[in-house]
């Protein structure tokens, strides 16, 4: 059976990590709603995101290394969870990648031009 010492420092360190996920919380809102952070045109932008997301990240992180106790365990779920990552960045790349497909482009000027492309004959 664990021993007070070791039960009251896991104790610190889940509230130190709620804590900094409560910071980090209000960092994301702040990231929102703030013009401060506004670096392109007003309302939420591509950066908006990036930073939104990584501010994500870290709290997932945090999550998943000490409410599930992923910092104690052996090699295989580093690499376990690093594919994944990958992976996820690699769905995520190929979104973005939609934004400049050009069937889309073409498709977005026929609805704007009304079908026709070039002017009536």
């Amino acid at each position: 059976m664990a021993d007070a010492h070791e039960l009251t420092k896991t104790k610190k360190s889940f509230a130190a990590v709620g804590i900094a996920l409560l910071v980090f919380t209000v960092v994301t809102v702040t990231i929102g709603l703030a013009p401060i952070f506004d670096f392109g045109p007003p309302g939420p932008d591509g950066m908006d995101f990036v930073l939104g997301l990584a501010v994500a990240t870290v709290k997932a992180s945090l999550v998943a290394l000490i409410f599930m106790h992923l910092n104690h365990e052996k090699g295989l779920i580093y690499k376990i969870l690093l594919f994944t990552v990958l992976f996820a960045t690699g769905l995520m790349v190929l979104t973005l990648f939609a934004d400049i497909d050009p069937i889309r482009e073409q498709f977005d000027t026929l609805q704007t031009t009304r079908g026709w492309l070039t002017e009536k004959p």
